[in-house]
């Protein structure tokens, strides 16, 4: 991060403006949370600033600070497109490709406002006029924190704050267990903890805070989990038949993916999900231990990417044809599966 770009940016926020914050279609927690906590902080220092989400949000995450304010592009088109024609700057947070957005980028591209990108995934899209791009951070929310301290704002980080980039941090980390988690990680939730925000309770509200839907969906996962030995991979799959009949909810899904990788001798967990709404679109998630590249994984195979240990893809087929494929590429992978 060049220091030029923080001078710029503080330039940009010395004058009170209309202001959009876009988090990524099905946004999840370090989306939520990253969009709160800069919506709270620049509205504090005076600005009128709008979270434009392009889908609904998960039920998990509806306590986090400020969610009641956030608009919904699929439910009041008219509405967040008059915010995006009045914004005179547009963040763009936890995603780095306009595609990301969906039907908004087009809204976006053709905006009279500065864009802001503000992301830690890989290989960012030229969209943006100021880039703070750091796949090395463990999230987006640990990003803007430090983006704040660089700002100078960092006494103006107050609990409301530290709730949401706490939130996202502990989310996009696996609680703190995935491997991008550094001394500078434990850092900032230190500083954190210190405005007094509530980890326990939190976590609670995230994790302990299940509906039925979200379990059963779950245990059918779990029934239909397969192990490959040889290439030590575990994948999952959910049909559109499974959702339906277990009443599904937005996100109960989410995570999912990682029990694969509590199997002991398992180094890549994958899950194959049947779009809900789309016909033969199949969602995939994967992760994994070590130096095995879900990214480049998901980027040569299956339309995705994301990070070296997360990333995230699509295809389409039944489910079936697309587990078949994802079979057939593992087997260029055994050596780099074994180590």
């Amino acid at each position: 991060m060049k220091n030029t770009k923080f001078s710029i940016l503080k330039e940009l926020l010395l004058d009170k403006k209309n202001i959009v914050i876009l988090p990524h279609t099905n946004p999840d927690g370090d989306a939520i949370g990253s969009c709160l906590g800069l919506m709270h902080m620049l509205n504090n220092f005076g600005h009128n600033s709008k979270v434009i989400s392009p889908n609904s949000i998960p039920s998990f995450l509806n306590w986090v600070p400020g969610f009641n304010e956030i608009l919904f592009f699929d439910q009041n088109k008219n509405h967040c497109c008059e915010a995006i024609t009045n914004a005179k700057l547009i963040f763009t947070l936890d995603f780095n490709d306009l595609n990301r957005i969906g039907e908004m980028s087009q809204l976006i591209e053709n905006a009279n406002a500065e864009i802001i990108l503000i992301d830690h995934h890989q290989n960012p899209k030229d969209y943006a006029n100021l880039t703070f791009s750091e796949p090395k951070i463990s999230s987006t929310c640990e990003l803007l924190y430090e983006i704040f301290v660089e700002l100078g704002y960092e006494k103006k980080i107050n609990k409301e704050i530290s709730t949401c980039i706490y939130m996202g941090m502990m989310t996009d980390t696996g609680s703190f267990k995935f491997p991008n988690v550094t001394y500078r990680t434990h850092d900032i939730v230190s500083n954190l903890i210190s405005k007094g925000i509530k980890t326990s309770v939190i976590h609670n509200k995230v994790y302990d805070n299940s509906s039925l839907s979200k379990i059963k969906i779950l245990g059918r996962a779990l029934e239909n989990l397969n192990i490959v030995s040889e290439f030590k991979t575990a994948y999952m799959f959910l049909e559109k038949k499974d959702l339906e009949s277990l009443n599904y909810q937005k996100g109960d899904t989410e995570g999912i993916v990682n029990y694969g990788l509590s199997l002991n001798g398992i180094n890549f967990s994958t899950i194959f999900i049947e779009d809900y709404n789309e016909k033969n679109k199949i969602k995939i998630s994967f992760r994994s231990f070590g130096e095995f590249s879900c990214d480049d994984f998901a980027r040569k195979h299956f339309n995705g990417g994301g990070h070296k240990n997360a990333a995230g893809g699509k295809d389409h087929g039944s489910i079936m044809e697309v587990i078949k494929k994802f079979n057939k590429f593992l087997i260029n992978y055994k050596t780099d599966l074994s180590k």
